[in-house]
């Protein structure tokens, strides 16, 4: 076995891992490649024709670097992973992206890539632009905003908007969804690539857009700079300071850039101007410098010829593309807009079907609602007839009571005709025992002071009797007649009774009077409580017939209402006061008497 034979044999492919903004692949490659040969194969594979904005990029130590198109890729400074990791960017901004960028797939590259950029922050982007960008974002994502399919919180997911830019303002997720759903809904009808284009058409005049920047000093013992390269030329920045450059070289008024080692000369168009030197300290940072300057410029005068006719191909059939997507969608709006049509005419119908159908189920309800009312209606007409038969026959007995009890009150009038009749009799009675008593009551007066006169009278004569009689009769007996035996007691006692019998005489007489007027008092005191006891006696009677009078009318009248069909209240009797007013106020003063 030779020597030769002992060596290990060189692979003669190696492998390659490309991520493109959407997408990873993997190639293997052959080791004589070089990078334009790798880099058209991932052009073919993604179906990219504007292949001048994009590159191949790796990572070294800790700066990045182009994969160079006309070296070997093992040639160059790439990882020596296996594989070799290498991301599809976008290398070159246009100026004018809907002028510039002709491919849809050119346009969704650049969309993502700058859509990536502001959400890392390395393009800064005020909080009103970056809810209207998230909006468009959104609406390249889902389509047309439909509230009955996108509900709250279907961008709970999605990262839409810088972390500065949530942490600036003290609101909720909820309300920055609320916020980007409101511009969201007014997209409607944009298709994914407008809508994408108009992102990027936005995104384009932010300050940071497309610049790459790089550290430098103006000359050694200065403080640090910024160096930013676009597509419109170079741009000098404070360290602190990305937005507002403090000196700016335009291509056009650029005439030369040269570099030497670690210092760059940038040569003005107007030579009365200044050169502008600056230093950049790393050789690999110097070279990418320089490489994306000649690009940049290069894209810039390309700009500004005739378009090649490989691009004039492309534009024109991007513009046929462009007229039949949207001749398809216009299509695709009508039949969307015939089915929404037809979706609304078959939901109504069927609701007007459901409709219909409650409407039936309804009926048959009322139906056998009406069968069943129908079926109590003449349960109720049975019974009401029954009723009615009835209420016939109690008036029927209604009215043979009626006519009893009329019967009944024509007695009870003539009863109490009559016992008006005994009251007035009794009333004239009364008012000629009133009459009666008061001349008896002016005769007692009369006699009772003729009796006090009299008895005055007796007790004068009384007194001058016993006056005369003790003055003059002992001179009588002295002088008139001579002395005589004394008498027996027999005849002065019969002289002295003879005496007082002629002077009792009028007292004997006093009391009979009395006793007279007694008398007739005591008889008329009989007659009054005799009267008195007719008189309760009429009163008690007429309070009955009154009572019995009061409970007929109330029998009557109940029986006529029970013949209408109804019980109301009984009447209340009124007495005639008027009619006994007189009766009364005489029998209180009898009564008093």
């Amino acid at each position: 076995m030779s020597i030769l034979g002992l060596k290990k044999k060189q692979p003669k492919t190696f492998k390659v891992k490309v991520i493109t903004m959407d997408a990873e692949m993997e190639f293997s490659c052959e080791v004589k490649w070089k990078g334009k040969d790798l880099f058209d194969l991932v052009c073919r594979t993604v179906g990219l024709r504007e292949t001048w904005f994009f590159g191949l990029r790796y990572t070294v130590k800790d700066t990045y670097a182009w994969l160079k198109p006309e070296k070997r890729v093992l040639d160059q400074e790439v990882p020596k992973d296996s594989p070799i990791t290498f991301h599809f960017l976008a290398k070159f901004f246009p100026e004018k992206v809907e002028e510039e960028l002709v491919q849809e797939i050119t346009q969704h590259l650049f969309f993502l890539q700058v859509k990536k950029q502001i959400l890392d922050e390395e393009i800064f982007c005020s909080p009103e632009a970056s809810v209207l960008l998230a909006s468009y974002a959104v609406q390249a994502k889902y389509g047309d905003y439909d509230p009955n399919f996108h509900k709250p919180g279907f961008l709970a997911q999605d990262e839409l908007l810088p972390k500065r830019v949530l942490m600036q303002y003290q609101m909720t997720a909820d309300m920055w969804e609320e916020k980007i759903t409101a511009w969201y809904a007014e997209h409607r009808g944009i298709a994914r690539d407008e809508a994408e284009m108009e992102y990027l058409k936005i995104a384009q005049d932010l300050e940071m857009y497309g610049v790459s920047y790089f550290a430098i000093t103006q000359n050694k013992r200065d403080t640090d700079l910024l160096l930013g390269v676009d597509a419109q030329g170079l741009h000098i920045y404070s360290p602190n300071s990305k937005l507002n450059p403090n000196k700016s070289f335009p291509w056009s008024g650029i005439r030369n850039i040269s570099y030497s080692e670690k210092e760059f000369t940038i040569k003005p168009l107007d030579k009365k101007k200044d050169v502008f030197k600056f230093y950049s300290s790393q050789l690999r940072v110097n070279k990418l410098i320089l490489q994306l300057c000649i690009g940049n410029h290069d894209l810039f005068m390309r700009r500004r010829k005739v378009d090649s006719i490989e691009v004039q191909q492309m534009k024109a059939q991007a513009k046929e593309e462009k007229a039949r997507k949207k001749m398809e969608r216009q299509i695709l709006a009508r039949e969307k807009q015939m089915r929404e049509e037809a979706e609304r005419a078959k939901e109504e119908m069927e609701r007007r079907l459901f409709q219909l159908q409650d409407e039936a189920r309804l009926a048959n309800e009322a139906l056998l609602r009406s069968e069943e009312t129908a079926d109590l209606l003449a349960e109720k007409a049975q019974i009401a007839e029954e009723e009615a038969k009835l209420l016939a026959h109690k008036a029927a007995e209604a009215e043979q009571e009626r006519q009893r009890l009329e019967v009944t009150a024509m007695k009870s009038k003539e009863e109490k005709r009559l016992m008006e009749q005994k009251m007035r009799e009794a009333e004239q009675l009364a008012v000629k025992l009133v009459e009666q008593s008061e001349r008896r009551l002016k005769e007692a007066d009369h006699l009772k002071q003729d009796l006090t006169e009299a008895k005055d009278a007796e007790r004068r004569a009384k007194q001058k009797l016993l006056e005369i009689t003790k003055t003059t009769y002992p001179l009588i007996a002295a002088y008139s007649t001579p002395p005589a035996p004394p008498a027996p007691p027999e005849a002065i006692d019969c002289t002295y009774e003879s005496t007082s019998t002629r002077l009792d005489f009028k007292d004997s007489d006093m009391k009979r009077l009395s006793m007279e007027i007694e008398r007739e008092r005591l008889e008329y005191m009989e007659k009054s409580k005799h009267l008195q006891d007719q008189l309760k006696e009429l009163k008690t009677e007429i309070e009955s017939l009154k009572l019995e009078e009061q409970q007929q009318q109330a029998g009557l009248y109940n029986l006529r209402s029970e013949a209408r069909g109804y019980i109301p209240e009984p009447p209340v009797y009124i007495p005639h006061s008027n009619r006994n007013s007189a009766y009364m106020s005489q029998m209180a003063f009898f009564e008093e008497v």
